[in-house]
């Protein structure tokens, strides 16, 4: 396949690449910074300078790929949401997504599918009961980014291209992401579940985020919202204990919600709501989830 991946950089963008090379697939990266892509060492990738804003001469890359993921966003927890960061959160998701609706537009042999990222924060803070696809949007900051970003996206659909929109949950890896960060105050032996320890944590292993994008890519019968999370969601509380076995060290200081508003504002919102999220649609497609267990998964990424 003929692939054009934006936001090749990130987390799961450097995985995707990886998995999508073993493959032999044709990787066309779109960058920012072609410097940071260099870093691959891949002399088979090729790279396309864009701006993530404007039409220009990287479009024609796009008449006649087969497939185009969208992993483009500014990192949620790179800064306080000021006001000002909270239109940079936004406009690194809708421009990036815009612009590739209008690439696709002009095409004359258009992507056969879409995949842009999104999150579980779509359906904001519930409290009870199983979040699936087809359950209703939240209404915080979070939410109607994600609900913006999304129906950015569903634009493409116009055009014949199924578009699925990857509604990641937390995204599992050692050395990058939340957990990275999380792994800190355990190995200073002051680790604990953050605000109250009840609130869901949806989560998934970095190789089952990479196989279900891959597997939804692939499968034409999956199209619109699928929720990438584990299938088995855990409390907040329930993964610090988890996280504390799986390093050998006590889960007993927790951070009480009043200072997390106070370090992170409005920010704070990412770790003090949740939701139980199930992936319905992967399941019932049939793909199967390596790292289900929650402990298994943490053991194999920090072993």
């Amino acid at each position: 396949m003929k692939i054009i991946l934006a936001g090749a950089t990130g987390l799961i963008g450097r995985a995707l690449v990886r998995r999508l090379r073993n493959d032999d697939h044709s990787l066309i990266l779109l960058t920012r910074d072609r410097v940071k892509v260099e870093r691959f060492g891949d002399p088979s990738l090729q790279f396309v300078e864009w701006d993530a804003r404007t039409v220009g001469d990287w479009t024609h890359f796009v008449d006649g790929a087969d497939a185009i993921v969208n992993l483009v966003g500014e990192s949620l927890a790179a800064k306080r949401w000021s006001a000002s960061q909270k239109a940079r959160l936004i406009s690194s998701r809708i421009d990036s997504t815009s612009v590739l609706r209008e690439a696709i537009a002009r095409a004359r042999r258009k992507p056969e599918v879409l995949l842009n990222a999104s999150a579980v924060g779509y359906y904001g803070d519930v409290r009870e009961g199983d979040v699936v696809e087809s359950s209703p949007p939240g209404n915080d900051f979070l939410a109607t980014l994600c609900v913006r970003w999304e129906q950015a996206a569903r634009e493409s659909e116009k055009h014949g291209v199924r578009v699925v929109l990857l509604r990641s949950a937390v995204v599992l890896e050692r050395n990058a992401g939340a957990l990275a960060k999380m792994l800190i105050p355990f190995k200073l032996f002051v680790g604990g579940p953050l605000g109250s320890g009840g609130q869901w944590f949806p989560w998934i292993h970095i190789a089952d985020e990479i196989e279900a994008i891959v597997f939804a890519m692939k499968n034409p019968a999956i199209s619109g919202p699928v929720n990438l999370a584990a299938p088995e969601p855990a409390t907040m509380r329930q993964f610090c204990s988890a996280l504390g076995r799986a390093m050998g060290r006590p889960s007993w200081a927790p951070v009480p919600p009043t200072v997390l508003r106070m370090v992170l504002g409005e920010m704070s919102q990412i770790l003090l709501t949740g939701q139980r999220v199930v992936p319905k649609k992967l399941q019932d497609a049939g793909f199967v989830f390596r790292y289900s267990k929650l402990d298994g998964a943490l053991r194999e990424i920090l072993r």
